[in-house]
């Protein structure tokens, strides 16, 4: 369920307290910077720091690819010590945390404890049910997942869930500080472990597997197989728009829904060493197929980068997410000297 046609506006937040600074908090840091918002960050492991400079680095350069519309005076990055510290005067909590129930629901309940009343909670969870996480809050009602996908910074789905004690308006009031920052929030219907892109992303995985564990195909076929195909038609229009009405799903569903035993999706391989160093191999040899010029995860970004803005030439899916961010940011910027409306991309090509 989308939220694009709320009744609440865009509300970008004034300041965020995230916590975790992995790859994930990492990212939720680097895009609330970036766009004007203040970050109080409480990341206790080894590096975290480093880390988080090095993706809003990262972040920076994706970012002048991937608009023209000038952005915000970035929002402050400020490293605290607590829990406390990093929820004190924010209007949203963002906890990036390792994938560990005791350690999230720990976190949770000690943000809830020490944030303002009514400030709005929410996990980066990749598949726990929210339910389980605010089971130990104080103020569960505050309390949903924000799903994102990395890399944060550039990926704009963010799946929202409500668990049991969720307050309904909740829903609403944080897709509009998502969509103020560029985003597009996906409403998961029902709780479900690993929510809606995390539980297909499954499934295409486990085939994957099997293929290379039953030497079908190597990592390097398999991958070529997916970026060469459907992967391209995906990301411009999905899966089922193509059928174009109740008609052609009707007529897909016929003729190729189960009608071929052309998966194994309800078995796994053995993940035995041999398997595992089998796997590892293949991946060593494809990395030393394609050498980058240049950072993995720049080049990653750079990718990314071309597809949304290929996809906002012409006003479409991301690309429409995309372009409803840089109108965001103009209405914001009229004060500015020097404004400047939303490109036109045959006018700055990549």
């Amino acid at each position: 369920m989308m939220l694009e046609n709320s009744k609440l506006p865009e509300k970008r937040p004034r300041a965020v307290g995230v916590l975790g600074g992995g790859v994930i908090g990492g990212g939720w840091a680097a895009r609330f910077i970036l766009n004007g918002v203040d970050v109080q960050l409480y990341g206790p492991s080894s590096g975290a720091v480093e880390r988080v400079k090095g993706m809003l680095a990262n972040a920076r350069r994706a970012f002048r690819q991937l608009t023209m519309v000038r952005l915000p005076a970035e929002g402050v990055l400020t490293i605290v010590e607590s829990v406390t510290d990093a929820v004190r005067g924010v209007d949203l909590v963002q906890e990036s945390a390792p994938e560990s129930l005791g350690l999230k629901q720990q976190l949770l309940a000690s943000a809830s404890r020490a944030a303002a009343p009514g400030t709005l909670i929410c996990s980066s969870t990749s598949g726990f049910r929210p339910t389980l996480l605010q089971a130990e809050m104080d103020d569960p009602e505050c309390f949903l997942v924000a799903h994102p996908f990395e890399p944060v910074y550039l990926l704009p789905l963010v799946e929202l869930c409500a668990g049991e004690r969720t307050g309904p308006e909740r829903l609403e009031q944080a897709a509009a500080i998502y969509r103020a920052i560029g985003m597009h929030p996906l409403v998961v219907r029902k709780e479900v472990d690993g929510f809606i892109a995390n539980r297909l992303q499954e499934a295409i995985s486990r085939e994957a597997l099997w293929l290379a564990h039953d030497d079908v195909a190597t990592l390097q076929e398999i991958d070529d197989a997916v970026r060469y195909s459907w992967a391209l038609r995906r990301a411009a229009i999905g899966s089922y728009r193509m059928a174009n009405g109740g008609t052609g799903m009707r007529q897909s569903v016929e003729q190729w829904a189960f009608k071929w035993p052309w998966s194994r999706l309800t078995e796994k391989p053995e993940m035995d060493t041999a398997f595992l160093d089998k796997v590892a191999a293949q991946a060593d040899a494809q990395a030393e197929a394609d050498p980058l010029p240049v950072p993995l995860q720049h080049k990653r970004d750079d990718l990314l980068v071309a597809l949304l803005r290929g996809l906002r030439s012409q006003g479409y899916g991301p690309g429409a997410t995309l372009a409803r961010w840089e109108q965001g940011l103009c209405a914001r910027s009229h004060a500015r000297s020097g404004f400047r409306s939303v490109p036109d991309d045959t006018r700055n090509p990549i």
